[in-house]
């Protein structure tokens, strides 16, 4: 199973929106949110929480992928988030996710007995490429027991 079939098999809202994982690597996760009209605000674009739910589930695929082998000994959550609304969304927007922190150093401050955390940022874009919403979600990785 893929990082983006397992999110949409285990997270409803990723679901709901009908949210389509393209890519999912340790180094980046790309997610789609199509053009929906259930999902539009009061000027036909996608909605302000349909662009934050879609940023955010990029980030949570994004520290799936980068730390799922690490998932028999912490649970990732979200600590924190924070968006910028830049530009006027319409149609279908994708947000693109990255790490901000080496995994190899998050891994060594599991390691160390710490409760990591670790900067995900976001950019959402417009399908003819500009940028829409920019975020940043805080994550950690809470040690088990």
């Amino acid at each position: 199973m893929t990082v983006g079939e397992m999110l949409v098999a285990t997270v409803p809202m990723a679901r709901t929106l009908n949210l389509e994982f393209l890519e999912t690597t340790p180094e980046r996760a790309v997610v789609r949110l199509p053009d929906q009209a259930d999902y539009h605000n009061h000027v036909g674009g996608p909605h302000a929480g349909a662009m934050f739910t879609l940023a955010e589930s990029a980030s949570g695929a994004i520290v799936i992928a980068a730390f799922g082998d690490q998932m028999s000994r912490a649970v990732p959550l979200a600590v924190r988030a924070e968006i910028g609304y830049k530009k006027l969304a319409m149609g279908e927007v994708t947000a693109t996710a990255t790490l901000g922190r080496p995994i190899a150093d998050v891994v060594a401050q599991l390691d160390a007995g710490e409760r990591p955390e670790f900067p995900v940022a976001i950019e959402i874009r417009r399908a003819d490429g500009a940028v829409t919403g920019e975020m940043t979600v805080v994550w950690t990785l809470r040690p088990n027991g």
